[in-house]
C-alpha cells in the first residue's frame, strides 16, 4: 500500500461521525474492549465492529490481545502524518477540524498509563525480530545490548554507554519468535542515570516506581510488517511513563530507518527523553 492509498483510507475513516465517536470514546478511556465501546455508544455490536475494522485498516486504532481479551487503543501517528504532510492543502475550516482532532488524540488520557505505538516497516518478521534482539542491531539504533537467551523467565542484562544494568527482576516475560516479545523494563541505576544526564531527583522518583514492561507485537502486513509497541504497567503519575512516551517514537523511527535504508537517524537531542 502506497502513501497516497493509506492517506485516502485515513480520510475516509475520519469522515464518518460514528467512527469519530469511537475515537472520542477511546481518547477518553484508552484500551477498551468491544463490549465496553458498545455500552458507551448507542450502536449495535455489529456496527461497532465494522467501524473499528475501518479504523484499524486506517491505522487509527490498534488492537492488542491479552489472553482472550482484545483491547482497542488509539494510534495518533496517522494524524501526525496528515498534519505534517497535507494540512497546507486544505481550507481553514478543515485545518481547524484536523487540529482539534489531533489535539484530542494527543491529549493526556487520565487513568490510562499505557503507551501504544504502531508503525509499518518494509522488512520481514524474522529480520524485525533480529533487530529487536540481536546486539549487532540494537546497539546501532538504540545504543543498548541485551545479554539473555530470550527464554521466558530468563534474566536480562542491559548494557548501555559502558555501564551494565543487572537486576534479577529484569526478565523476559514472553518470547514467541518472530511474533511476540515482552520483557520487564530496566532498573534506573545511578550509573545509567549519570550516563544519560538524569539528575538525582528524577532518578529517585524513577527508583520509587513499580517496574513497567514493554511488549512488541510483529504481524505480516502485505509487503510490510506491522510493529506494535505496548509499554504499560505504569503507576499513576509515572515519571518513567513520561520519559518513554517521548522516547519510543524516535527509537522506533530509528529502527524503521535502519531496516529500510541501512542507516540510522541523527543522534537524538537530550530533551527528547530517550530511555
Amino acid at each position: 500500500m502506497n502513501d497516497g492509498t493509506r492517506m485516502d483510507e485515513i480520510f475516509r475513516a475520519l469522515a464518518d461521525p460514528s467512527r469519530r465517536l469511537l475515537l472520542d470514546s477511546l481518547n477518553a478511556r484508552n484500551g477498551q474492549r468491544l463490549n465496553e465501546l458498545c455500552a458507551g455508544l448507542d450502536m449495535a455490536r455489529q456496527s461497532v465492529s465494522k467501524h473499528l475494522a475501518v479504523l484499524e485498516r486506517a491505522n487509527l486504532v490498534t488492537t492488542v490481545r491479552h489472553g482472550r481479551e482484545k483491547l482497542h487503543y488509539l494510534n495518533a501517528v496517522p494524524i501526525n502524518a496528515i498534519a505534517d504532510r497535507w494540512i497546507h492543502q486544505y481550507d481553514r475550516r478543515r485545518v481547524e477540524a484536523l487540529a482539534d482532532l489531533k489535539q484530542a488524540l494527543e491529549s493526556p488520557m487520565t487513568g490510562e498509563p499505557a503507551f501504544v505505538y504502531t508503525t509499518f516497516i518494509k522488512t520481514t518478521p524474522e529480520q524485525l525480530w533480529k533487530a529487536l534482539t540481536d546486539p549487532a542491531f540494537t546497539r546501532r539504533y538504540w545504543g543498548v545490548a541485551f545479554e539473555t537467551d530470550w527464554r521466558p523467565g530468563s534474566t536480562m542484562v542491559w548494557e548501555e554507554k559502558g555501564s551494565r544494568i543487572v537486576d534479577p527482576e529484569q526478565v523476559v516475560l514472553e518470547a514467541d519468535p518472530p511474533r511476540r516479545l515482552a520483557y520487564t523494563w530496566h532498573t534506573p541505576t545511578a550509573e545509567w542515570a549519570s550516563a544519560n544526564g538524569i539528575d538525582d531527583d528524577v532518578r529517585a522518583a524513577l527508583a520509587a516506581e513499580s517496574r513497567s514492561r514493554v511488549t512488541f507485537e510483529v504481524e505480516p502486513f502485505g509487503e510490510t510488517v506491522k510493529l506494535t509497541v505496548v509499554h504499560d504497567d505504569f503507576p499513576a503519575g509515572s515519571t518513567m511513563r513520561a520519559m518513554v512516551g517521548s522516547g519510543w517514537p524516535y527509537l522506533v523511527s530509528d529502527l524503521k530507518t535502519l531496516l529500510e535504508t541501512g542507516a540510522t537517524l541523527p543522534p537524538v537531542p537530550a530533551e527528547a527523553g530517550r530511555s
